[in-house]
């Protein structure tokens, strides 16, 4: 793809898996449909992706995600069946790509979900910010929600590990405040990243986008997901998911955007296209190279945006 402006490059990092309840992660979709596509183990959970995007331009090293982090201790780990590396994103970074953490310029943060911002820190109780450089991107009115959740939903946030570290962040000046329902999130030349809010999931949870991918997060988790009835029983609002991702995906044909899943084992992203009248199917879905956690799973080319 040859375009003026911007030399981008994209990553696909594989820092960690994790185990989550299939029967969670699928909802009211009974379990010999879902187990088709995701076998459960002996407790009935199915193994998950921690993916991160890294996009690097010739100024900028921006991080989408930060995985789960190795903060939480042995007890919480075997409960969640975390596996790999001590400080899993700063070893792939440094292993792969020669990156230092202070060489990341920008973090966007999807949502404030343990399993999304878990890598931010070093450890629970020292507060000290992997990435000292970084600016940090976060939905102003997520970030109001996560530190007031409902009981329903206060599990998935440890506000107690990622608060002081965005509070740090704000007073030396490195935190952008996303407002609304979509905008921009940064501009590097004439090249910009995007961002569109979905609600069903978590209020205000960002979707990244350029010209070429959109980040699905927790709406779309996996290639499984994509069916609109095929919903998290994690999902605050189940019934606003569905409109989400018929909006979503609506939007994704019209500007023939490429999705990326971030748990998904298997399946990295998708083209998306309608199936009948009232729900789509992927037009075509792309396989990961390498489940190696301390490997690359994927670079997807250079584009000039």
């Amino acid at each position: 793809m040859e375009k003026r402006g911007v030399m981008k490059k994209y990553f696909i990092l594989h820092p960690a898996v994790f185990k989550l309840d299939g029967g969670a992660m699928f909802g009211i979709i009974p379990k010999p449909l879902w187990s088709k596509y995701i076998p459960a183990d002996e407790l009935n959970r199915i193994q998950l992706s921690l993916r991160v995007m890294l996009i690097q331009t010739p100024t900028r090293n921006i991080l989408v995600d930060t995985g789960i982090g190795d903060y939480h201790g042995e007890k919480f780990d075997d409960r969640f069946g975390v596996l790999g590396p001590k400080n899993p994103l700063i070893q792939t970074l440094e292993e792969n790509f020669k990156l230092k953490p202070s060489d990341i310029t920008d973090l966007i943060v999807t949502h404030l979900h343990f399993d999304h911002i878990g890598g931010l820190g070093h450890d629970a109780d020292q507060h000290i910010n992997v990435f000292p450089n970084a600016h940090l991107h976060i939905h102003r009115q997520h970030y109001d929600y996560a530190l007031n959740p409902t009981l329903r939903d206060s599990g998935s946030f440890h506000s107690q590990y990622f608060r002081p570290l965005i509070e740090q962040a704000e007073r030396e000046g490195k935190v952008h405040w996303l407002e609304g329902e979509e905008g921009t999130i940064l501009t590097d030349g004439s090249d910009k990243i995007s961002f569109k809010c979905s609600h069903g999931h978590t209020p205000w949870l960002v979707h990244p986008f350029d010209e070429n991918f959109i980040y699905m997060a927790d709406l779309v988790p996996t290639s499984a997901h994509i069916p609109v009835p095929w919903v998290m029983g994690y999902d605050i609002a189940p019934g606003r998911t569905t409109i989400d991702k018929v909006n979503f995906y609506q939007f994704i044909i019209q500007k023939n955007l490429t999705m990326i899943f971030e748990h998904d084992m298997k399946i990295w992203g998708a083209k998306i296209k309608k199936k009948g009248e009232s729900d789509f199917e992927a037009a075509e879905t792309f396989a990961v190279t390498s489940i190696d956690p301390q490997k690359p799973e994927l670079s997807f080319g250079q584009y000039h945006s």
